[in-house]
């Protein structure tokens, strides 16, 4: 879809072609403690505004870092080499819908309007429609999945004392 996409499958490819152990853990929509994320971005905004557009055409599952951190520990013990998809559990959900949950677990009653990518207008940048990931080759590998996305943000948000 763009360079970061293309740079990012090289990398993979060269990592598979060269050893023969490794693991490659696709990621999607990742927030955590440290750095810039989706959440912090959007609590931030509504300091400054009353309503905001989120949206509504990308799917997606949220991925956090902690739960992301303990997986990652969990393969490294293992001998279980290859490639894995890894988001927190539960059904694909858009922008929009991360949002209206987080918001109302962060007790904000700012009015979301959900809008089309096209409606958004320009992002930094380009972002696939569907960021879905099949997950089964953990549960097949006998991996514990992550938990809820929703109980991962209720945690996020616990810690992050935004």
């Amino acid at each position: 879809m763009n360079v970061y996409g293309q740079t990012k499958l090289e990398g993979e490819l060269a990592v598979s072609n060269t050893l023969e152990k490794y693991f490659i853990v696709r990621i999607a929509w990742v927030f955590g403690l440290n750095g810039k994320n989706f959440i912090k971005t959007m609590i931030s905004v509504v300091k400054t505004n009353d309503e905001v557009r989120v949206v509504n055409d990308q799917i997606g599952t949220p991925t956090y870092t902690f739960d992301l951190a303990r997986l990652l520990v969990d393969m490294r013990e293992s001998e279980k080499y290859g490639y894995y998809h890894a988001t927190n559990d539960g059904r694909y959900i858009t922008w929009y819908d991360f949002c209206v949950e987080f918001y109302k677990q962060y007790g904000l009653t700012t009015k979301v309007t959900p809008v089309t990518t096209a409606e958004y207008g320009l992002s930094k940048a380009a972002r696939p429609s569907n960021s879905g990931l099949d997950k089964s080759k953990l549960i097949e590998n006998e991996f514990e999945p992550l938990p809820s996305w929703q109980d991962a943000v209720k945690r996020y948000l616990e810690e992050a004392n935004l």
